[in-house]
């Protein structure tokens, strides 16, 4: 990928920058993966092998693990020409000792052998954390998670509130709010103090921001005093007025605690869910074309205070974005999420930030992994590219020194989330 000395050079370099890690869903409690099936078990490869003709029956849990692994490669042959099989190698070659030029079904005994021993080993979350170079993590943390037994200054806990928007008016979930802060919601005042509460519960656990997923066709607005007034009593109606003011009531009120709270607010925007409803777990949603950040102007012109770190689910949505943040103080592009995360994409949608927005409101990347091993492969693809667009754009025309590039580059993976995240 990269194709000139100055772009590796810069590479190298880059290399050498603590990455600031601000968006995952890594579990604390077990960082790292122990073996080859928590590897293989990533939706990415468990998609692309439905896909490509694997039956979801070969996935089954109660199968033995190996036997799950050695299913997927069987079919990685099928689609070792995508970005997730270069992932795949590139893990297996940093952190289990192969040594080949492709992986085949014939590896999976071997492979699966060498994740086992490494994996087993003490100091292994410690020792993927140092090849990785990785400083901190952010979390995806429910708002019932107790957010004890883990380092919070290295992994970041974050406020994720798609339930509290989406599903309020599930009984359970009532149930799990409630636990989770001694409060039963019965009126929006009840519904004010629990989510005060979950505020105060996350930021004195050292939370540094808060998030959420949002389909395409939702658009945030306040309520009026008598709004919210009915806000919990429609917690029942299933009329579709009712869910969608009080989706929007609710995510108002998380935005007016994250004002009060200083919390950046995350917007992972343009998700559609269960599109493909025989799909695989985790392998069900795509984009939807219909989603348009104008639907945010009330939500960005109310609250200048809170800063939004907004992912867009698709290339295209990305001249959108840049030129909001272009425009908005308070808009941050943020990392290449999903469907976009792949080189083509993520050369043409980093480059045009990097021409159209101030270099102090971009958040270059982030993993979204669910474990330590993918940062190392995921963030190399982006540095690369970062490079090469750094190697051709700026220093070959003079506009920076590799000097400055380097510097450029440390403002993308770690100085603009610790000064937007306050860690």
């Amino acid at each position: 990928m990269l194709i000139d000395r100055l772009a590796r050079d810069l590479y190298s370099e880059i290399c050498h920058i603590p990455l600031v890690d601000p968006h995952s869903h890594i579990n604390p409690h077990a960082a790292a993966s122990r073996s080859l099936d928590d590897i293989l078990g990533y939706h990415y490869y468990t998609e692309l092998s439905h896909s490509a003709g694997m039956s979801q029956d070969h996935l089954d849990e109660d199968l033995p693990a190996r036997e799950r692994v050695r299913a997927i490669l069987k079919y990685m042959d099928r689609f070792d020409n995508t970005a997730q099989y270069g992932w795949f190698l590139e893990i297996a070659r940093a952190f289990l000792g192969f040594m080949g030029d492709h992986v085949t079904a014939d590896d999976c005994d071997a492979l699966f052998d060498a994740s086992e021993r490494v994996m087993s080993e003490a100091d292994w979350e410690e020792t993927v954390l140092r090849r990785s170079n990785v400083e901190q993590i952010f979390l995806t943390n429910e708002f019932d998670d107790p957010l004890d037994g883990f380092d919070t200054a290295r992994f970041v806990p974050c406020l994720r509130t798609d339930d509290l928007v989406f599903r309020l008016g599930d009984s359970a979930v009532l149930e799990r709010l409630a636990k989770a802060t001694g409060v039963m919601v019965g009126d929006a005042d009840s519904l004010r103090l629990a989510i005060r509460k979950l505020f105060e519960h996350f930021t004195s656990k050292g939370a540094k921001a808060c998030a959420i997923s949002l389909p395409p066709n939702f658009a945030p607005y306040a309520l009026s005093d008598v709004g919210q007034g009915v806000l919990v009593e429609s917690l029942s109606s299933t009329a579709e007025d009712d869910i969608e003011a009080r989706q929007a009531g609710i995510f108002w009120l998380l935005a007016e605690h994250c004002r009060e709270f200083g919390l950046p607010f995350d917007l992972m925007i343009g998700v559609n869910r269960r599109v493909y409803e025989d799909g695989v777990y985790q392998g069900q949603d795509l984009f939807d074309q219909r989603t348009s950040l104008i639907q945010y102007r009330e939500l960005f012109n109310t609250f200048p205070e809170v800063p939004f770190c907004v992912s867009v689910l698709s290339s295209g949505q990305n001249q959108e974005l840049a030129s909001y943040s272009w425009i908005f103080p308070n808009v941050i592009t943020s990392g290449h999420w999903w469907y976009s995360n792949i080189p083509t994409y993520i050369a043409q949608d980093c480059r045009a930030r990097i021409q159209a927005v101030p270099k102090t409101k971009q958040i270059g990347y982030y993993s979204d992994a669910y474990k330590l091993e993918f940062i190392l492969p995921k963030y190399n693809m982006y540095r690369k590219i970062l490079a090469q667009i750094l190697a051709d754009d700026f220093v070959r025309t003079g506009v920076y020194s590799e000097t400055q590039a380097i510097e450029f580059a440390r403002l993308l993976l770690r100085d603009n989330a610790r000064r937007i995240f306050n860690v």
